[in-house]
């Protein structure tokens, strides 16, 4: 079964490294579309990824384990409680583009914050907190509950026992989920193109600061979306050398979140 897993992923990225194997060049990664997007490279798309996942991991982390501590170590079998992590599994199923119809109503209309890299980026933070919530809370579970006990009769407060029993030794299953929430909110494309994102924005080439949190930006996703759809002419290879550079940015998050995960456990004593 693991193998019949594996077979279609395998498939998937041969046919794009294939056909996207002219263009993956380092002028590809580095240089700036040009040509009405029918030539140059992927760095201003590229960029605005990095601005739009950075931007909304800054607001979702903070709260999602701060929500995640609250209701695992603090929160009360009760109805408020229920209702919490009930909004919560509600959240985590409704689909990227009702977040985005909500981002424009909240971020872009209500208050005022426009078209730009903000409004995208709280809305990509409000699609993702339940993963680092749900994965915030399970790790929290997964640490005896000797450890805590053994702390309160030394004499600890609660807060204590968790900021230096319990967060340390459940850290790997939290970077995990944020992580995790890194290459969801990379790959969304429904969410930024109603709030944040711009067909075309003409940057220069190394500049690692070109847009402002308050502009739009090119991201990667809505760039491949643009000129697939949109741009006639396009070779094949810059579409599916888009394609691969995407897949391999989640691939390479989710590869760290393993490999972390994977060293953090094996610091454990217990």
């Amino acid at each position: 079964m693991a193998v019949l897993i594996l077979i279609p992923l395998l498939i998937i990225l041969i046919v794009l490294v294939v056909k996207a194997w002219p263009s993956l060049t380092w002028e590809f990664l580095t240089d700036v579309p040009r040509s009405g997007m029918r030539a140059g490279g992927i760095w201003s798309p590229l960029i605005g990824t990095v601005y739009t996942v950075v931007f909304s991991l800054l607001v979702s982390a903070p709260i999602g384990i701060l929500a995640g501590i609250y209701l695992n170590e603090y929160a009360k079998d009760n109805w408020f409680t229920r209702i919490v992590q009930l909004a919560v599994m509600n959240l985590a199923g409704v689909p990227s583009i009702v977040h985005a119809l909500f981002g424009v109503g909240i971020f872009v209309m209500f208050f005022g914050f426009g078209k730009s890299i903000i409004s995208a980026s709280l809305t990509l933070a409000i699609m993702t907190l339940p993963v680092i919530i749900v994965s915030t809370k399970e790790a929290l579970a997964s640490v005896p509950m000797n450890f805590r006990v053994a702390c309160w009769n030394m004499g600890a407060s609660k807060w204590q026992t968790i900021r230096t029993i319990v967060l340390p030794n459940s850290i790997s299953g939290i970077l995990t989920g944020v992580i995790l929430q890194v290459c969801r909110a990379a790959g969304e494309t429904a969410p930024i193109m109603f709030t944040g994102a711009v067909f075309f924005k003409a940057v220069e080439r190394w500049d690692f600061f070109p847009y402002s949190p308050t502009e739009q930006c090119m991201a990667l996703s809505q760039h491949l979306h643009t000129i697939s759809t949109q741009v006639p002419g396009v070779p094949e290879s810059m579409l599916y050398g888009t394609a691969v550079v995407l897949l391999g940015f989640v691939l390479a998050f989710n590869s760290f979140a393993v490999g972390l995960r994977v060293y953090v456990r094996n610091k454990k004593k217990w």
